[in-house]
């Protein structure tokens, strides 16, 4: 099909009309005023061009664009945010014995058994006292169970564990200790007269790990596993902890809520120990008496049946 015939109105170019190169808006009408106007001038193309060239410029002076990362993007100025502080956290802040409490830390729990009890020849009998006496940073080796051993592993310098006592008569919570060294090979378990000797491991195998602890703080009172276990119970603040969950396991995790609920419970015991030990002699003495009285004020009978029954 041939293609239709163009007027010369529209092969004219715009530079002959003077005109813009749209042509199918009609034409204003000259206006009636007297005041003469400057005409149209039609668009130039060298001016267009010095302005993308100017465009171009402008855009290479220009920072180069961050990525999504963020990783070339200036850094927010930190705010600093203050809460107030608990009651605890300023009885801690007052008492010699302070524990850090940071978050950013990873907190354990760790046993051992504070009775004797022999094995090949040797005691590995080790108490609280025991660290405390150590004089350089004690290996805690004798671990032979692989989740206690992948704890230990992921324990980093300066990590926080409790020294809970174990297979005694009262079990439980006795104080702290930190992590000084991280792990390295666990050489008893070479040793063929070493109580946890493993005949499967060897040098070059490794199987078994050791960290290095030192001692922080002891409690003045245990903090039993009786006790531990009523606070431990479904949606109690010690739900879901290791020590009540995997009863059997000698080197557990601790979430920052559980250590810090434990902390209390140990600061709460100083805080009625030392109340009980500031206690007026005469307040004790009053109180005496007043058991005296509200005993012989009982009816007589029944103080006659109890010793009858006593008898």
């Amino acid at each position: 099909m041939p293609p239709k015939k163009r007027s010369l109105a529209t092969q004219l170019t715009a530079e002959e009309n003077n005109l813009p190169r749209v042509t199918r808006f009609k034409r204003r009408k000259p206006s009636t005023t007297t005041d003469t106007e400057a005409p149209i001038k039609p668009h130039s193309t060298s001016q267009a061009g010095q302005n993308a060239k100017t465009f171009r410029e402008a855009k290479k002076r220009r920072s180069p664009k961050t990525k999504s990362t963020g990783k070339n993007r200036p850094l927010p100025e930190k705010q600093e945010v203050y809460s107030s502080p608990t009651a605890v956290q300023v009885a801690l802040n007052n008492t010699s014995n302070q524990v850090d409490r940071d978050s950013s830390r990873n907190y354990w729990l760790m046993k051992a058994e504070p009775d004797s009890r022999i094995e090949k020849g040797i005691d590995v009998k080790f108490s609280i006292d025991d660290l405390a006496a150590r004089t350089e940073p004690e290996a805690w080796d004798g671990v032979r169970n692989y989740v206690a051993r992948n704890n230990m592993r992921a324990m980093k310098e300066g990590d926080l564990a409790f020294f809970y006592h174990s297979n005694c008569k009262v079990p439980g919570i006795v104080g702290i200790m930190e992590i000084v060294k991280e792990h390295s090979p666990d050489e008893t378990a070479w040793d063929p007269k070493h109580p946890y000797h493993d005949a499967k491991d060897s040098p070059e195998k490794q199987k078994w790990s050791v960290v290095h602890v030192a001692f922080r703080r002891k409690f003045s009172h245990i903090i039993s596993l009786t006790e531990l276990k009523t606070y431990g119970q479904a949606g109690g603040p010690l739900d879901g902890m290791d020590l009540l969950k995997l009863g059997r396991l000698s080197v557990g995790k601790v979430t920052p809520a559980q250590w810090e609920y434990v902390l209390d419970l140990a600061d709460k015991q100083v805080d009625t120990a030392q109340g009980e030990a500031g206690k007026p002699t005469d307040e004790v003495e009053d109180t005496t008496k007043s058991r005296a009285i509200n005993e012989d004020s009982k009816p007589a009978k029944a103080t006659r049946g109890k010793r009858r029954k006593g008898q």
